[in-house]
């Protein structure tokens, strides 16, 4: 079994718990009654800028502890304050020592747009990140069957959440395509390995179409990688782990940013 499937078999039984604990139908209620999502499209596809997508992780299956200090309260303003265009937040509790409750307290902090970043699998997921006050969320095709993602992206619109689709090869591109999926990530970590090569983004980034909004994710180290990658049409960059090792993560960013 593959650090993939042993995150997402770890989730569905904290999940059943949780279905237990708050009904589907109640937690649709309060997905419902949030006030509308900010435009988590817009804020990472302008062009007067780099759109960075900036990531709250405190630690992950293949780094161990990323940030000892890790207090999203404090992280997402600074981010905010020194450029993010978006903010993600790891609600994974098991392998990346998120919690539900960071998205819960950074989505009512910040003015930007607040993705969800996690596993998800089930509808549930999608009325929970809508009810904590997320604006998106990832869908990862790598861990998905074409119908379950299929699902999955439908309700997500249908409950006004946007969605980050992301791929790792011109397998999952063309089933997220599609699915009619209008921002597409490209995750150059093997999620089996977790190693990263950045000539996997340099590789797909051509092969999204131009309609779409290209996201570059992970491996992301500096400005000279953003200029690269922006080079070879991506709008967005999705950065956590170069940030969250900085002793000042929004004076990270602003160097990333600046150069």
């Amino acid at each position: 079994m593959n650090i993939l499937d042993k995150i997402i078999d770890r989730n569905r039984e904290a999940l059943e718990l949780r279905k237990k604990a708050i009904p589907e139908e109640l937690l649709i209620e309060q997905a419902a009654a949030m006030p509308p999502v900010k435009n988590f499209s817009a804020a990472i596809s302008r062009k007067d800028r780099f759109n960075i997508i900036a990531e709250l992780k405190k630690a992950s299956p293949s780094k161990g502890l990323i940030r000892e200090n890790f207090v999203p309260e404090t992280l997402c303003l600074e981010l905010e304050k020194n450029g993010a265009a978006a903010l993600s937040v790891l609600t994974e509790e098991f392998f990346f020592l998120g919690s539900p409750a960071y998205l819960r307290k950074v989505a009512s902090l910040v003015e930007i747009p607040v993705l969800r970043k996690d596993f998800i699998f089930d509808n549930y997921q999608i009325y929970e990140a809508r009810a904590l006050g997320a604006d998106a969320v990832l869908l990862i095709a790598a861990a998905l069957d074409e119908k379950t993602f299929n699902s999955l992206y439908q309700t997500a619109r249908n409950a006004g959440l946007h969605v980050l689709a992301e791929i790792h090869n011109r397998e999952e591109l063309e089933l997220t395509v599609r699915s009619g999926a209008k921002i597409i990530g490209i995750n150059c970590r093997n999620l089996k390995t977790f190693q990263t090569d950045l000539k996997a983004t340099e590789e797909l980034l051509a092969a999204i179409p131009d309609n779409r909004i290209k996201v570059a994710e992970s491996g992301i180290k500096n400005h000279h990688d953003i200029i690269r990658l922006s080079g070879l049409g991506a709008d967005a960059f999705l950065i956590g782990e170069t940030l969250m090792r900085a002793a000042s993560p929004g004076a990270e960013l602003k160097k990333m940013l600046e150069g």
